[in-house]
């Protein structure tokens, strides 16, 4: 199975791709028998709903890539390498993770880390194939516009303690400290996030996991910007089932967002 889904433009195309890598919930036959089984019927760090809620993307030009298999088959979200994104003594799940965020063990016999040839073939079946048709799709879109943004989606509980004690702001936008994207872009994503009834922060407690920090390059027209939210906006209360109401208002502001990004970048 090819490890992503994609989304062509329905719409009229514009110089985006929004990129979804922690929505899969799949678990491959070969090594599915491994996890803990309780665990993985509902996979609780998936981020879910999130490409169903930015399903509107396509009829505005927009161009989706998904994951198809869990983050805990492999991050697509973390450095190839394991070197770790954040060093403030928070959390981090691994490329291969073990444990959940609530430092649950993931696998059936407790491993401390998967080996490193199964890391390899990991690599090689799920994540290079996320990562170069990612490339591939941005190459294409700034080879017909000149320049392109690639916009990563992510969500999370509102609470996740062993990150930090408190509630998450509503809408954390990340810009792997102003460098992924130029300033105007920034400046015009904070402006209409800003817009709506979301308490909003720039690059704190998140500022944008591997793929926001290697494809955001600024200086060859080629752009990158991470939004995580909390899930309660799109979710029910309990953080379980999609909530249309909730959704659709979220969605609001998200199409604004677009609307503004896309003329930028085209008249740029």
């Amino acid at each position: 199975m090819v490890p992503y889904k994609i989304q062509l433009p329905t719409g009229n195309p514009v110089p985006i791709v929004i990129s979804v890598p922690h929505c899969g919930t799949v678990f491959p036959d070969e090594i599915k028998d491994q996890f803990n089984q309780e665990l993985i019927a509902r996979p609780d760090d998936t981020d879910w709903f999130v490409d169903e809620l930015y399903d509107f993307a396509p009829g505005m030009g927009i161009t989706m890539i998904s994951a198809v298999y869990s983050r805990w088959i492999i991050d697509l979200n973390r450095d190839p390498e394991s070197k770790p994104l954040y060093t403030d003594g928070r959390i981090i799940t691994g490329l291969c993770p073990t444990t959940n965020f609530l430092g649950e063990p993931l696998y059936r016999d407790k491993r401390a880390q998967v080996d490193n040839t199964e890391v390899a073939r990991r690599l090689n079946t799920y994540y290079w194939q996320y990562h170069r048709k990612v490339e591939s799709l941005l190459n294409d879109l700034k080879s017909k516009f000149g320049r392109v943004l690639l916009w990563d989606c992510h969500s999370i509980r509102q609470v996740v303690p062993t990150i930090q004690p408190d509630k998450f702001p509503d809408l954390i936008l990340g810009s792997a400290d102003k460098t992924s994207a130029a300033p105007q872009l920034i400046d015009m994503a904070l402006r209409c996030l800003g817009s709506g009834d979301y308490s909003l922060s720039h690059n704190s407690p998140f500022k944008g996991g591997y793929i926001t920090r290697t494809f955001g390059k600024p200086a060859s027209n080629q752009h990158a910007l991470q939004l995580e939210m909390c899930k309660v906006h799109y979710m029910d209360d309990a953080e379980l089932n999609y909530d249309k109401v909730r959704a659709d208002k979220m969605r609001e502001v998200l199409q604004k967002v677009f609307t503004h990004l896309a003329d930028q970048l085209k008249s740029a």
